[in-house]
């Protein structure tokens, strides 16, 4: 077999069978330019590797959320000499994972038996859609736990008497913080740091090994500030969370500075046409101070009538 003969060549239907993409999709990124023309024998159409191999480059950028118009500069940029190889590198190194918690697997028999035993179809549906838990495709009885530590917090919660609709609630609501917390990050870290690395032209391998080691440094920093601000902000809100909820304590010493009372305005006006505008102050601070001497005499006059008379030798009548 000569070398021209061992050379793969394909026509557009079995390019797209090879590729995985349509025969549609394949015409659309010649059209745009992401794909070199085939060459043309007569009236076929040949695609040879080279196709094969740009069309899986293709997929794999997609996949990894690049944009048809950024992945032609990567592409043109690859054409001319420059390289994938450090845009590539920087984008595995965001791809890869943010913590170094591993993964777990968990049975169906375990899961209900951490939740109490009792079988929970709606929780585990939940969890399902939060991502506390994945289903492992052909085994209906395992689960796969992305975050054992996220697990293990929801165990202790229902341990501790939460019921599984309000930690699937917290969670949610959580997660709505937390996502606001990473993209203000995000966006602060791109202004300061990353933004001379963001051109109209894909970064230099160079400057793409400089923008990965970056990202390395400044991974953790994200959840160590997140941490440092948790662990105050329980302090604070926990002191005052307990003060206010825990048994009555000291009674205050009673202030002398004066205080505002809040008066309807219809007896404000009252007071006012009664004693004129000068004097209302000061009758309202009389007609307090004889409405508590009365409740006063009151109280003791009450206080007199309840006790039985006694007899002269000590015994009640």
């Amino acid at each position: 077999m000569t070398e021209q003969q061992s050379v793969a060549e394909y026509r557009i239907e079995d390019l797209a069978h090879q590729s995985g993409a349509t025969v549609r999709t394949i015409r659309a990124y010649q059209d745009r330019g992401l794909l070199p023309r085939p060459e043309r024998r007569g009236r076929a159409n040949v695609y040879t590797a080279a196709h094969l191999s740009r069309l899986r480059q293709i997929a794999d950028l997609l996949d990894r959320g690049y944009t048809l118009a950024s992945i032609k500069e990567l592409l043109e940029a690859w054409d001319a000499g420059r390289g994938l190889g450090g845009v590539l590198g920087l984008v595995a190194e965001v791809d890869g994972p943010w913590t170094d918690e591993r993964a777990g697997r968990i049975t169906r028999a375990e899961l209900d038996e951490r939740f109490g035993g009792h079988p929970d179809e709606a929780a585990v549906q939940d969890a399902v859609e939060l991502g506390v838990l994945e289903r492992v495709p052909g085994k209906d009885d395992e689960f796969l736990v992305p975050s054992p530590q996220e697990l293990a917090v929801a165990v202790e919660l229902y341990a501790a008497g939460v019921p599984l609709p309000a930690i699937s609630g917290h969670l949610r609501e959580l997660r709505g913080q937390i996502e606001h917390i990473a993209a203000r990050f995000l966006e602060f870290t791109t202004e300061h740091v990353f933004a001379r690395y963001l051109g109209p032209y894909p970064p230099t391998d160079t400057e793409a090994a400089e923008a990965a080691s970056l990202v390395r440094r400044l991974r953790p920093l994200a959840q160590q500030s997140v941490d440092a601000e948790l662990a105050r902000a329980m302090r604070l809100f926990a002191t005052k969370h307990l003060h206010r909820h825990l048994a009555d304590g000291p009674v205050a010493a009673p202030s002398n500075e004066p205080q505002s009372v809040a008066i309807p305005a219809d007896t404000m006006r009252a007071v006012r046409t009664l004693v004129g505008p000068d004097s209302v102050s000061a009758f309202v601070a009389a007609a307090a101070e004889r409405e508590v001497q009365a409740r006063a005499l009151d109280a003791l006059a009450s206080k007199r009538n309840a006790t039985p008379p006694v007899d002269q030798k000590g015994y009640s009548a």
